[in-house]
């Protein structure tokens, strides 16, 4: 498709820096064990026990040096722990891919010194008070005890006193392949945070899951809290951290931008590829679904994280795409996610052009505005990482209006190198988390 012929537009970019509070643990291995000790979580155990240890697919801060420690627990204590993939679909839906996104975050036989066991063998526990039909990993299942790892917060497509977390892995994760598309065809109509929750209960009652380790990250994606969630109180104890974490929550910082710009996606950074909370899209492609959340008029994705695993979910979310994405997604994996989930505007292929220039030009000729020097933009690298931002100079006012933002530099051009890509800045380095 030829480039749409539009002036070069006068505007600078803006390099700013979010002043997030941060909350960051300094001894996280420590928090887990003193969580851990005074939890009395294994104390129905008797010696010898074998203890599945659930750990999910995405990218959560510092969570090889937690798992190790939760192994390290449970051996101590004269156990035998095994960890097992709880992530349903993800990891292409095969028990390869899955110990491989685990391998990926650095959980391995020789890094964790326990047995990583992959299988997507499951058996039912029957239904759920709405008539969901629950499963759990006959691996898991065959242990004496069950113990989850994950990270409470927001979902990035549906709201609700439970999102991802706990329970949410304990309805899906455990669940495998046939967990997760049971539950997601039958969200379509009950809705998410119900299914969860009523099959979570179902099986929390069974006495087999002992309870699981939440994990709470700051705004900059640190670890900022540990709790041991036993399994009798497990559920009203995550809707309370879930209230927690959102008050935490990082926003694109201006109350409305014509275009965001966004280096990469990938399910390392969102089980949608971009955090929709953050984007303000809904799952099948609404514009701006999300109140007192920042509008966001059009997307350009630049590229797909060469950790996503071909995974392109999100992508279809967006307006224009890069070239550079297409030869990247995996149709298969991402084709097996998106029916998975229903969400099958997720992964559809948008225009896309080989050059930024051409794709910003689109999106500048879209938005309404006829002067392009109006066109507001913010450029991040991805939705994990909104501490440092760049914002058109025309947001001027209201960056100047926030005592939260800072200016860390002079304004600089839009400036495009000879195939016509931007050229990078700086601004990038300052926004890295624990998470790469």
């Amino acid at each position: 498709m030829p480039a749409i012929d539009l002036p070069e537009s006068p505007f600078m970019l803006l390099p700013v820096r979010q002043n997030f509070q941060g909350r960051a643990l300094p001894d996280v291995t420590g928090a887990v064990r003193r969580e851990l000790d005074a939890s009395g979580i294994a104390a129905a155990l008797a010696p010898g026990s074998r203890v599945a240890i659930g750990v999910g697919s995405r990218g959560v801060a510092n969570i090889g040096e937690i798992v190790r420690a939760v192994i390290e627990f449970f051996r101590t204590n004269g156990f035998r722990p095994f960890i097992f993939p709880a992530m349903g679909s993800h990891g292409g839906g095969t028990a390869e891919g899955q110990a491989a996104t685990l391998a990926h975050y650095g959980i391995a036989e020789a890094t964790m010194v326990c047995p990583i066991v992959s299988s997507l063998d499951v058996l039912s526990l029957g239904e759920s008070n709405l008539g969901v039909e629950t499963f759990v990993s006959r691996d898991a299942w065959n242990a004496e005890g069950i113990f989850l790892i994950n990270r409470i917060k927001w979902h990035t497509s549906f709201a609700g006193p439970l999102e991802s977390g706990l329970t949410k892995m304990a309805a899906i994760g455990l669940g495998k392949l046939e967990g997760a598309k049971t539950s997601h065809s039958h969200a379509r109509s009950l809705g998410m945070d119900r299914v969860i929750r009523s099959s979570g209960e179902l099986i929390f009652r069974t006495g087999k899951v002992l309870g699981g380790l939440a994990i709470l990250e700051d705004s900059t994606h640190e670890t900022a809290q540990v709790a041991v969630l036993p399994a009798a109180q497990l559920i009203e104890r995550e809707e309370e951290l879930l209230r927690l974490v959102k008050s935490w929550m990082p926003r694109i910082p201006v109350p409305a931008v014509d275009i965001l710009i966004v280096d990469e996606i990938g399910k390392n950074i969102s089980g949608t590829g971009m955090d929709l909370k953050v984007v303000n899209r809904g799952v099948h492609g609404e514009y701006n679904p999300w109140p007192n959340t920042p509008r966001v008029e059009r997307i350009f994705i630049r590229s797909l994280s060469p950790h996503s695993g071909g995974n392109a979910v999100g992508v279809g979310l967006a307006d224009v795409v890069h070239d550079d994405v297409l030869p990247r997604v995996n149709l298969q994996v991402s084709g097996l996610n998106a029916r998975t989930s229903g969400s099958l505007a997720t992964v559809r292929i948008p225009l896309h052009f080989p050059s930024d220039r051409e794709c910003i030009d689109l999106l500048t000729a879209t938005v309404g505005k006829l002067n392009p020097a109006e066109v507001t933009i913010a450029w991040i690298h991805n939705t994990l990482e909104l501490g440092a931002i760049a914002l058109s100079e025309n947001l001027r006012g209201e960056i100047d209006a926030n005592p939260d933002l800072e200016i860390t530099g002079p304004a600089f051009p839009r400036e495009f190198d000879e195939a016509g890509n931007l050229r990078p800045h700086p601004f990038h380095a300052a926004g890295k988390t624990a998470t790469d």
